[in-house]
């Protein structure tokens, strides 16, 4: 049941788009000179084609107000002259997926010009074999470093202590970055000098399964297209900065390398191997230590999302475990925040209960059993998910001694 995705420049003519017999929708990937401004899903039967009036008709209901808006800030805003940008190390945390890094890797490297001039480092995570090592190997471009201790935390605190850029800029290597990736986290550096943190727009590679589908339904990684300044308020959020999960995703973050260190790194525990949010610890320790953080929809990359039903269930479990572990661990080292992250779990309640409500009225996106996977996480997160986790990285790290 595979969606075509299409990318469509606004300023150019509009295309006649013909799905195949096997299609059963599109995705549409909208940019304005180049700058991404929208995307959107229709379901449609196969062999549907929509003409140059239906895309517009379309394009107008998703994001009319948007273009205007664009169009308005191109006429008032001109561009500032930036100072030489500080150095970056692009870290690719990776284990057994020789065939995702090598996709990667391949996107990322085409970027290497003149003008863009960064470190690739692949840290390579206890692996069960030599083929990683191989595939570096062939690419002299590409730095490779082993980690042996197993955990996603251990792999990125190893890239930042080998990494020798001034700016450290984490991918996942499922992630395929875009043509301009390096043009907008540049312009995102340049424009936000006292930001220490940096995270992007994460739109899907491929629409091709049912899994897929469901979860860019629900929203996938999706942060929207308007360029956000986090600082020490959200003016209307009394769960800031709780709600980790605004700022972005893991897949595709970047940090002053310094501030890492200064933060002492992440937290192994929350990625060893379980149970996950060690991203939403470092996007909240960062705000907490009067750092700002700045989302830029130009800094984007695309995800290739779980293709397996049963893999997109365990997905949402281990977001709602790792979600309920990192708030459990804030309340535990950050007491004046105690009154909002005990509201933040309310909330989370409420809304997951809420979600429930939704399915069995069948106005949900997703199906029953994902949600409950959702709210099963999370409650096995509350109950005492982080002592544990903080024991299985205790364990792992004897390993090694």
């Amino acid at each position: 049941m595979p969606y075509s995705i299409i990318e469509i420049e606004v300023t150019q003519p509009l295309p006649t788009l013909s799905l195949s017999e096997s299609d059963t929708g599109v995705a549409l990937i909208l940019r304005r000179q180049e700058k991404p401004i929208g995307f959107f899903m229709q379901a449609l039967p196969g062999k549907s084609v929509l003409t140059p009036d239906d895309l517009a008709q379309l394009i107008a209901k998703e994001i009319g107000t948007k273009l205007l808006e664009e169009s308005i800030r191109e006429e008032l805003v001109t561009k500032a002259d930036f100072k030489p940008l500080p150095s970056v190390t692009v870290a690719i945390c990776t284990k057994d997926r020789p065939d995702d890094l090598t996709r990667c890797l391949n996107h990322l490297l085409a970027l290497q010009n003149a003008d863009s001039v960064f470190e690739v480092l692949v840290i390579d995570n206890a692996p069960s074999d030599e083929r990683t090592q191989q595939l570096c190997a062939e690419l002299p471009e590409v730095r490779y470093v082993r980690e042996m201790k197993a955990g996603l935390g251990f792999a990125r605190n190893r890239a930042l202590q080998e990494a020798t850029g001034e700016m450290i800029a984490f991918i996942d290597d499922d992630v395929v970055v875009d043509r301009y990736w390096w043009r907008g986290l540049s312009a995102a550096i340049a424009e936000n000098p006292d930001a220490a943190g940096f995270t992007g727009l994460v739109l899907p590679y491929e629409l091709a399964t049912e899994a897929q589908i469901l979860f860019e339904q629900r929203g996938g990684f999706r942060r929207g297209f308007e360029t956000i300044h986090y600082g020490q308020i959200l003016p209307g959020n009394s769960h800031y900065p709780c709600g980790a999960g605004i700022f972005g995703a893991g897949c595709n973050m970047t940090f002053r390398r310094d501030v890492l260190l200064r933060l002492g790194g992440f937290d192994e525990a929350l990625a060893a191997p379980r149970p996950g949010g060690d991203d939403l610890d470092i996007f909240y320790r960062l705000i907490r230590e009067g750092y700002s953080l700045v989302y830029e929809p130009e800094y984007m990359v695309f995800h290739r999302h779980r293709r397996e039903y049963e893999k997109l269930r365990h997905q949402y479990w281990t977001w709602g475990l790792g979600f309920m572990a990192f708030i459990v661990k804030s309340y535990i080292s950050d007491p004046p925040k105690r009154s909002a992250l005990s509201k933040t779990i309310l909330w989370w309640l409420k809304y997951e209960l809420r979600q429930v409500k939704q399915c069995l009225r069948n106005q949900h996106p997703l199906p029953l059993e994902m949600i409950l996977a959702e709210f099963w996480g999370g409650i096995v997160g509350i109950f005492g998910e982080y002592p544990r986790s903080l024991r299985r990285a205790e364990q792992i790290r004897r390993q090694f001694l």
